[in-house]
């Protein structure tokens, strides 16, 4: 018995290789709304940040909040607007993965609810780091100032 799928494989690939460069426009701007929507949380509650990095005992919380903000904001823009897109698929994996690292160590909280919310966060990071390894091989696409830069 073979597997078949209801719709036809090559159509799928035709519809993936015509529109990739919106596609990769799209998982772009889905991936910087992450930072965007973590940066803006840090700026309207700079204290509550300041006050998590300090609960993990992050040497200069204040100054370490302000440098996370500052980079997500910087990792945003770069990857809406497709500048420098590579490097920034390199600085977000990095920087993903020590947040990680610092951040969402869920075996080191009791089984229950805090170790499945920090669990979620690990996984979420993980996949976050996927797609910097995705929008690293594959560029900005045509919809980028990287592109319109090379010209």
């Amino acid at each position: 018995m073979s597997f078949r799928f209801p719709w036809s494989a090559s159509g799928i690939d035709k519809f993936a290789t015509k529109n990739a460069d919106l596609l990769i426009l799209v998982g772009r701007i889905l991936l910087a709304w992450v930072f965007v929507g973590s940066a803006y949380g840090a700026l309207t509650n700079f204290s509550g940040s300041v006050g998590y990095f300090r609960s993990l005992n992050v040497p200069a919380p204040v100054l370490f909040t302000t440098f996370t903000v500052a980079l997500e904001i910087v990792m945003s823009a770069c990857l809406i607007l497709g500048i420098g897109t590579r490097y920034c698929a390199i600085v977000m994996f990095l920087f993903v993965l020590s947040a990680t690292a610092i951040g969402h160590r869920y075996w080191e909280y009791p089984a229950g609810a805090q170790q499945i919310g920090q669990y979620n966060h690990f996984l979420k990071n993980i996949t976050i780091m996927g797609g910097a390894l995705l929008i690293f091989v594959t560029g900005a696409g045509r919809f980028s100032l990287d592109r319109r830069l090379a010209r």
